[in-house]
């Protein structure tokens, strides 16, 4: 171990001091000349500080000195940009999206921790897999399966819907809904809930039962679950190793046999290392099994197995029924397939789930805001029934005014990264010291700063930090539509843009907006005599205090009808 640790160390400090000597003896390139905070760290530069869970004034302030593009010091000394305007975002995620790659180290974790899945791999291999998927997330989809989110939200009982087979209505009868428990609970006086807990299983449950046919969580009762407590602390847990992917990158062309990077990972000291080792095996495990068992279930005609949860209509069976059916070039390796399965897992609750929580937290300090929103969804109801339908629930105007703008405000994801795999010219809309396109040489990094972009001033006004539902009631502001952000949800970057933008945004919006309107119209929220903050990471979530690595957020819940 002693040797292992001081041959890593020797590799290191090498690479450093190779590129201190060629920093010494090469002209600073264009981009190196624009403004940009001072490095905290030579080894960290100001990545380290960017990412720090209490990051998020540091963050503002940079936007805020700098401007929409700057210079930032990234590991051992390389350096690289920091931009929020919106023509290089164009630039880097539409126009030239082929030049623009996810860089060494993203690409490096992904494959560490799942395989080649769409948060991994690039280029044509990605192509491929988004055109397999891709179908799985339409519209049609999204109609086809609201009515299965409503039976995990609600406690639907034996012949309320004689339409419905038996088999469905088996289902709903069998699963103790969320609403139910936490209605529970709430008359038990148990009246401060662990809100993001509950959400967090509710969106585990949605994800296995819609996009899985799997079912993880009854939510019968207040008790916590290995494998969901796995996946709620996955990404907590991920910011405490990127060190450890910054290995990978520079250990990426001798990585040697799989046994012995497992070994390596195995035996490697540190114990944050250790738990995400855990979260990872438990993870890809149960998607081994899971594929394994839906595949033999296609190949074998077993449409009862397929049938069991969701109908046959989850995206797994639909996913593997369209990849037998596909053609050789197209169709997706079992490798792949069990990726994509874990990927779903992890990024699909997380960002959900938080997102959920975010709102309720806003919401808990907003009661005009709450109970306007519940006057909607009561209204609603009234005419279309308790479940409302897709179409009509997507087109609620202040349920979907509050989902936007919780997203533009607290994006779960701040940041994202991409590296030009070979020279290249970004454009700016916004000029710095009068150059509006910058030479960028191959291997140079871009961070997005999402956050910045979403709540930029000269786009969406002197509010535009503010949480206000009603900016989306009206016509946004000219230039909001002129600057033509490249996302694809709501005139901002929370979902990303182009050919890596989220293929599961449909999906996380219909789970956000079912689970809030059902909850809404049951429970009023208030806060806590227990404070929480929300920590800046991979995927933003709240604890009890900065640096903390287990979800937590408790807010007041009465019953509605009982208050």
């Amino acid at each position: 171990m002693t040797s292992l640790l001081l041959t890593a160390f020797a590799v290191v400090t090498g690479y450093i001091g190779l590129r201190f000597l060629r920093g010494l003896f090469t002209p600073r390139p264009q981009f190196e000349q624009l403004p940009g905070p001072e490095s905290v760290s030579w080894v960290t530069g100001n990545i380290g500080k960017l990412f720090q869970c209490d990051a998020w004034d540091y963050v503002r302030h940079l936007s805020e000195a700098y401007g929409q593009t700057c210079l930032i010091h990234n590991l051992f000394g390389a350096k690289g940009l920091l931009t929020y305007d919106p023509k290089a975002m164009h630039a880097i995620y539409i126009k030239d999206q082929d030049i623009w790659q996810r860089s060494n180290m993203s690409i490096e974790a992904g494959m560490a921790l799942f395989g080649p899945g769409l948060l991994s791999t690039q280029g044509e291999i990605h192509r491929r897999q988004r055109k397999m998927l891709n179908p799985v997330f339409s519209a049609k989809y999204m109609r086809e399966i609201t009515p299965f989110f409503y039976q995990i939200v609600h406690k639907v009982r034996i012949g309320q819907h004689p339409s419905r087979s038996q088999r469905t209505l088996a289902l709903t009868h069998t699963f103790s809904k969320l609403e139910s428990a936490m209605a529970t609970r709430v008359r038990a006086g148990q009246e401060e809930l662990d809100v993001v807990g509950w959400m967090g299983r509710a969106a585990l449950e949605l994800v296995g039962q819609g996009a899985l046919g799997h079912s993880f969580d009854p939510l019968v009762e207040d008790t916590k679950d290995e494998f969901t407590e796995h996946v709620k602390s996955f990404f907590p847990s991920i910011a405490d190793i990127m060190y450890g992917f910054a290995f990978l990158t520079l250990f990426k062309d001798v990585r040697g046999p799989s046994w012995l990077r497992r070994l390596v990972v195995r035996l490697w000291p540190d114990p944050a290392v250790q738990r995400v080792r855990r979260q990872v095996e438990m993870i890809y495990a149960f998607a081994q099994r899971l594929v394994a068992e839906k595949k033999n279930a296609v190949e074998r005609g077993d449409e009862a197995l397929l049938h069991r949860i969701g109908e046959g209509k989850d995206v797994m069976s639909v996913l593997l029924r369209e990849n037998m059916a596909a053609s050789e070039e197209d169709r997706l390796p079992e490798e792949e397939l069990v990726a994509q399965i874990a990927t779903f897992i992890v990024a699909g609750v997380d960002t959900t789930s938080n997102a959920l929580a975010r709102a309720l937290d806003i919401l808990s300090v907003r009661p005009e805001a709450q109970e306007r929103l519940r006057h909607e969804v009561l209204e609603a109801r009234e005419q279309y029934g308790q479940e409302i339908p897709y179409n009509e629930l997507s087109s609620l105007p202040y349920l979907d005014a509050v989902c936007r703008e919780t997203m533009r405000l607290h994006p779960s994801v701040t940041f994202t990264q991409r590296a030009a795999k070979q020279d290249t010219v970004l454009p700016l809309s916004v000029p710095v010291n009068g150059i509006d396109h910058i030479a960028v040489p191959k291997g140079v990094e871009v961070l997005t700063n999402i956050a910045a972009c979403n709540t930029n001033k000269a786009l969406w006004g002197d509010d535009a930090y503010e949480w206000n539902p009603d900016r989306w009631l009206r016509p946004l502001p000219t230039a909001v539509e002129e600057a033509r952000i490249p996302g694809i949800y709501a005139n901002s970057f929370s979902f990303g843009g182009g050919g890596y933008s989220c293929i599961g945004f449909k999906f996380s919006q219909l789970e956000m907006k079912v689970v809030l309107s059902s909850l809404i119209a049951s429970f009023r929220f208030e806060r806590s005599s227990k404070g929480f903050v929300w920590n800046l990471a991979g995927v933003a979530f709240p604890t009890a205090g900065f640096g903390d690595k287990d979800p937590e957020m408790f807010l007041k819940v009465t019953c509605v009808n009982l208050a």
